[in-house]
């Protein structure tokens, strides 16, 4: 999605920039991994298909995709290449096409030394906060107005592997309840819908990131 193609999220301990050519080299070798390949329920791609895919899900409508960069590395390193501070990713999928209010969220925290930190916890956090305000026709309007950048989302859902326990548990801490389970596809359904009540404590969980220009939008 070229929606947040010019955002950079700053956070405390994570940084959301959008997935560029840059990154698909470390994101190529996260993903030779059968454990990841299982977790995200995806098939192994060589390199050239992986820079296919970047360029897809920078131009899908429906996909809007930041990476997870380790905000202490991106900091403490000025002009250090962002492959060398990648975490993981976070996603949002629009591809309920009755409701346009709701975007399934998805968040890998690949790196082994990033893991169990609170990475991916703050990241879904900046993500809902990024998604939840604006209209949702925004997306279709981003070229000619710089200033709408967010999708008007106001409701989450989360579909994890019935084994990925530290998944759940940690939606389930931010406020996700269970809403399905599907013994086809081997997973749970979390969701969140943002009443005001949870819009409040979302603010207060996110009242630290900043959102900033990125330096390309390539």
């Amino acid at each position: 999605m070229r929606l947040n193609q010019n955002i950079l999220l700053l956070g405390k301990k994570v940084v959301l920039v959008p997935y560029t050519a840059e990154h698909v080299p470390r994101y190529h070798e996260w993903m030779k991994s059968e454990e990841l390949q299982h977790l995200t329920a995806s098939e192994p791609l060589t390199l050239e298909q992986e820079y296919e895919m970047q360029c897809s899900w920078r131009e899908d409508r429906d996909k809007c995709t930041f990476i997870v960069l380790d905000a202490e590395k991106w900091q403490a390193q000025p002009g250090s290449t962002e492959e060398s501070c990648m975490a993981g990713d976070v996603n949002l999928f629009l591809t309920d096409l009755g409701d346009p209010s709701l975007g399934e969220i998805e968040v890998m925290i690949a790196e082994p030394s990033c893991r169990g930190r609170g990475f991916g916890t703050e990241a879904v956090l900046m993500m809902m906060s990024y998604g939840k305000e604006v209209g949702a026709d925004s997306v279709g309007r981003s070229a000619q107005a710089p200033g709408v950048t967010k999708l008007g989302l106001t409701k989450f859902e989360a579909k994890i592997g019935q084994g990925n326990e530290p998944s759940i548990r940690m939606f389930q801490k931010l406020h996700f309840e269970q809403v399905a389970v599907s013994s086809v596809f081997q997973e749970v359904t979390l969701r969140l819908t943002m009443s005001e009540l949870e819009r409040q404590w979302l603010l207060e969980q996110t009242s630290h990131m900043e959102e900033k220009p990125y330096r390309d939008g390539s």
